[in-house]
């Protein structure tokens, strides 16, 4: 192949494929040996008699013992006439004592009398014994034995396949040598594979180890299982498409990690904040309470009704809190529906700028709205809305100086209605501006102001009417915009 496969399942083909072929070779060798060994079965049994009418010849034996001579011109006489088979005179301690083989052809002068014992004992066949042309081989034979004077003097050896009915036959080698071949050829097939399925698994196993450890040390192993993926080669195939998949997955969980942390944090600040911008008017409620029963005697009427005005004061401050807490945390967990209807923005800001009229009027302040004319209608929650206008006059009105101008402005602008709410106070803190709607703060400075639970509501409800709060650039106080879609956008 000159390409590489880089597909795991191409190359998983390709193994099997060849774990297949070494099986299938194995087996072909399997059914080549039962077959030959069925073949010489088979010649045994019809030549098992061979051998005794050889030894029946009257030329093959003398009154002292056999005759060598007339023993070797009868075999070759009788190997032209069948050339399969090979004929030997055995003495009785297994040497040959004649034989009619080529020159340079005889391997070995002894044969080993055990296996003709068990022939002649009716052993079942095949039974092989030693070929006299071959150092180690072996092959089926017929045998008889040769009497003189009532005497064993020797035996007739004949070899049923021959040098040359396997060379017709099998001109590869004979049986047991090609067996081994076989053998070899697929046990070489084996190794191959199981080193071709390591190569394979073990990119998988490197990832069960990552993934065992993630598994085992948490979100802790995040960053050591992160590390362990990069520094794994680039793949395509299916295991590599997986340890990019892990990968992806380690990533959104160390980044949902990171979130959860920061969100935690922000929940920490909140009631840090909470508690701070809540111990202050109770602190100051609780001691002119105090202030007013231990000394109510000592005080004029003149310093009650002030000391009770700050109380109410601080009281109204800390119910102003609560309120605000309890909003937030029903938008946070999902509380919340929307019940949208069409209206038209510009009476509701004119009722909210009523409602906060006085309260300017109060701290010397001017709260005037700029209303462009032909305003389309828009469809949202009333309720969270006037909600949205409220927080933002009330953070206005609380950050503007006596003589300051509050001022509403509703311009269309594209395909929605921008609604802006500028005011004159000391603007915002820059190291606020960043998460200002996300998570309050309650500290303020000589040269700006934080937001507080009010903005953050403010984003939240806007969040839910697809909307969101803005903080526009400005040379002087604060500018917060959103943006409603009219009814026919």
């Amino acid at each position: 192949m000159t390409t590489r496969a880089s597909s795991l399942s191409t190359r998983l083909a390709l193994l099997f494929g060849g774990l297949l072929l070494a099986c299938g070779m194995a087996a072909t060798a399997l059914q080549i040996h039962a077959g030959e060994q069925r073949e010489q079965e088979v010649v045994q049994r019809l030549s098992l008699g061979l051998a005794g009418h050889i030894a029946g010849h009257e030329l093959l034996m003398l009154p002292d013992g056999p005759d060598a001579a007339n023993v070797q011109r009868l075999f070759s006489k009788l190997m032209d006439v069948n050339p399969s088979v090979e004929l030997y005179l055995l003495g009785t301690d297994g040497r040959i004592l004649a034989e009619a083989a080529p020159p340079g052809h005889l391997k070995r002068h002894q044969v080993d009398l055990a296996p003709l014992q068990r022939l002649l004992a009716g052993a079942p066949l095949p039974v092989w014994g030693d070929d006299p042309r071959s150092e180690t081989g072996q092959k089926v034979f017929s045998a008889a034995p040769l009497w003189t004077n009532g005497r064993l003097a020797a035996y007739v050896y004949v070899v049923l396949i021959g040098e040359e009915h396997q060379a017709l036959l099998h001109p590869w080698a004979d049986a047991p040598a090609h067996i081994g071949a076989m053998a070899l050829i697929t046990g070489l097939a084996l190794l191959a594979g199981l080193l071709a399925l390591r190569a394979i698994t073990r990119p998988l196993q490197r990832l069960t180890r990552i993934v065992q450890h993630f598994d085992h040390e948490g979100l802790a192993g995040l960053e050591a299982a992160q590390q362990a993926l990069a520094g794994e080669p680039p793949s395509n195939d299916e295991i590599g498409r997986l340890r990019q998949a892990f990968g992806h997955m380690a990533q959104r969980l160390a980044a949902q990690w990171q979130d959860l942390n920061n969100q935690d944090q922000q929940r920490r600040e909140l009631v840090a904040n909470i508690s701070h911008d809540l111990r202050t008017p109770l602190t100051s409620l609780h001691g002119y309470l105090e202030t007013l029963k231990l000394k109510a005697a000592l005080l004029s009427e003149a310093e009650r009704a002030r000391y009770l005005d700050v109380a109410i004061g601080q009281s109204r401050q800390v119910g102003r809190l609560a309120q605000e807490l309890f909003e937030l945390a029903r938008l946070e967990y999902g509380a919340v529906t929307l019940s949208r209807e069409v209206f038209a923005l510009p009476d509701l800001v004119q009722d909210v700028c009523q409602k906060f009229a006085l309260a300017a009027e109060a701290r010397g302040q001017r709260l005037q709205a700029d209303i462009a004319p032909a305003l389309p209608q828009v469809e949202a929650d009333v309720g969270l809305i006037e909600r949205v206008l409220t927080n933002l006059i009330d953070n206005a009105i609380r950050h503007t100086p006596p003589g300051g101008l509050i001022e509403l402005r509703l311009r269309a602008l594209g395909q929605a209605v921008e609604v802006r709410v500028r005011d004159d106070g000391p603007g915002v803190h820059e190291h606020l501006k960043p998460h200002l709607f996300v998570r309050p703060s309650f500290q303020t400075g000589l040269r700006g102001r934080a937001g507080g639970l009010g903005l953050v509501i403010v984003s939240r409800i806007l969040q839910l009417h697809g909307s969101q709060i803005r903080l526009q650039p400005s040379e002087r106080g604060a500018v917060f915009s959103f943006q409603l879609a009219p009814v026919n956008a």
